[in-house]
């Protein structure tokens, strides 16, 4: 795996966490956050329940401080991740970026839509280009959250370009 594949699937894998944090997903996400990097060891996989569980409470807590907190929460999340995924042979980077990606898309099916560190996107000949999130029709399929999108662009006649959250009805 690309070393940039990897730091964004960490970077996601890290917004997800403080993205279901205080949810109704978050008791079944936070098991499965620990199982991941528990890897079958029960006392690890209690240890990272602890950290998960200090993590809600910061956020909860954070008050006037929520943006600086989700910040931080983010990157020490996004720094394990990217811990756990370095540390691993070939065959276990794979199992586990699999079941990354299965987290990744149960938080993203339960608390929202949610983007991080995308690249460039250009749209040509009435093309669209997004580097973010795009929403069509009437469900918000709820909150969308994007963070350091990269450029979108449109050329032409006819073309779009997103780069950060929009929703067309």
């Amino acid at each position: 795996m690309l070393f940039e594949a990897m730091t964004a699937l960490a970077a996601a894998g890290g917004s997800a966490v403080v993205q279901a944090a205080g949810t109704d997903a978050w008791n079944g996400f936070r098991g499965r956050v620990a199982a991941l990097f528990g890897r079958g060891d029960a006392r690890r996989e209690a240890a990272e329940l602890e950290r998960l569980d200090h993590t809600a409470q910061a956020l909860t807590a954070a008050g006037d401080e929520a943006p600086a907190q989700r910040a931080r929460q983010e990157g020490a999340w996004a720094a394990r991740f990217e811990g756990l995924l370095e540390n691993l042979d070939e065959a276990e980077r794979d199992q586990v970026v699999g079941e990354l990606r299965s987290l990744l898309a149960f938080v993203a099916e339960t608390t929202g839509d949610a983007v991080v560190g995308t690249g460039k996107a250009t749209a040509r000949e009435g093309g669209s280009a997004v580097t973010g999130i795009k929403r069509s029709g009437e469900a918000a399929g709820g909150p969308a959250r994007a963070a350091n999108t990269g450029d979108a662009e449109a050329t032409g006649a006819g073309s779009s370009a997103v780069s950060g959250i929009v929703h067309e009805r």
